[in-house]
């Protein structure tokens, strides 16, 4: 009898602990299978934050300005932030002006989508600095790409969706040389239905692939690695872009996160721009497709290339922690994004 006993009670401890973990949350494999939550998509008379979380904006006010005139031509009001033109040596004020203006766009009840005006570098250093608590009461969209992917990082571990989209200093004086990059901007936040038919590739790996998409820039997603921001890819597709790098140092952050298990149970891996890499004096020998393929060619999960995002005038929107359907043929490649 005690022996039953004994066998019950270490059967009850296997099933709980093999369905949690000591902390009482949720196993890893259940926590890939969580939907995110969507932030409510805008409607006439929303208000958008800009804000500047990152590099300094330096001759910039015309761009920001573009920015505020596109968003109060469909309906929406805007709010800048104190700090947006403020400067200290590389970034846009300190990083507690920063992370006030931030803050005060995360805390308000009446912003419902906070819009990064720039990149380049900084998000980082503000991070851990700043306080979701209100954010998860009442989410809202943050939309950036580049530097933002740190925050597009931490908001995905706090199990929201955001926006990897075109930014304020993107605007170009003839806004039809970025009609493409604005129309996908403008379908995403009102939430239309989106989805992308890409032109073929021969470096395509073929294959279909279903899950929610993450990523962003491609340093970026590396220097997360380890950390706390650091994204969980199991049963995702990546999205990765990159821009101003030599060959040799793509290959060697795509062997980083080889070797840290990143890819291990990814679903697929999606390409954007890789713009204006830098030429060493030692030739890579391959292009910048075949590297990728070669560094991940132990993987089994297709691989599509040719996504306009990124760096690139043509800077289509993508709802990062959505799931999507990708197919991947070497003619042509859809994505198509769940509503």
């Amino acid at each position: 009898m005690i022996n039953k006993a004994l066998i019950l009670c270490l059967f009850c401890i296997v099933f709980f602990f093999g369905n949690y973990n000591v902390s009482g949350q949720p196993s890893l494999s259940q926590k890939n299978n969580i939907e995110l939550i969507q932030p409510q998509y805008l409607k006439t008379g929303d208000t958008i934050a800009i804000v500047a979380p990152s590099g300094i904006l330096k001759n910039r006010n015309d761009e920001v300005a573009r920015a505020k005139k596109l968003l109060e031509s469909w309906g929406l009001n805007v709010l800048i932030g104190k700090h947006v033109f403020s400067k200290d040596n590389h970034f846009a004020g300190t990083d507690a002006e920063r992370c006030e203006d931030f803050q005060n766009a995360l805390d308000s009840p009446n912003i419902k989508a906070i819009w990064s005006a720039r990149g380049g570098y900084g998000t980082v250093r503000i991070l851990d600095k700043l306080d979701y608590s209100k954010f998860l009461e009442n989410p809202k969209w943050i939309i950036g790409y580049s530097d933002i992917t740190a925050l597009h990082n931490q908001i995905h571990t706090k199990g929201v969706e955001s926006i990897h989209a075109l930014m304020c200093v993107s605007l170009t004086k003839d806004l039809n040389e970025i009609k493409e990059s604005i129309e996908t901007f403008k379908s995403t936040i009102f939430g239309k239905p989106l989805q992308y038919n890409l032109k073929g590739s021969k470096y395509n790996k073929v294959g279909n692939a279903k899950g929610q998409l993450i990523g962003g820039n491609l340093t970026m997603l590396h220097t997360m690695l380890g950390s706390k921001t650091s994204l969980d890819v199991d049963n995702k597709i990546l999205f990765i872009e990159e821009i101003g790098e030599y060959k040799y140092h793509i290959d060697r952050m795509l062997q980083s996160m080889k070797r840290a298990g990143y890819f291990n149970n990814c679903k697929g891996v999606i390409v954007g721009d890789m713009s204006k890499l830098r030429k060493n004096t030692t030739l890579w020998g391959t292009s910048v497709e075949q590297l990728i393929l070669d560094a991940l060619s132990e993987y089994d999960f297709p691989i599509v290339f040719n996504m306009p995002a990124g760096h690139e005038k043509d800077n289509r929107a993508m709802i990062l922690g959505r799931t999507i359907e990708l197919k991947v043929s070497k003619e042509k490649s859809t994505i198509v994004f769940e509503e």
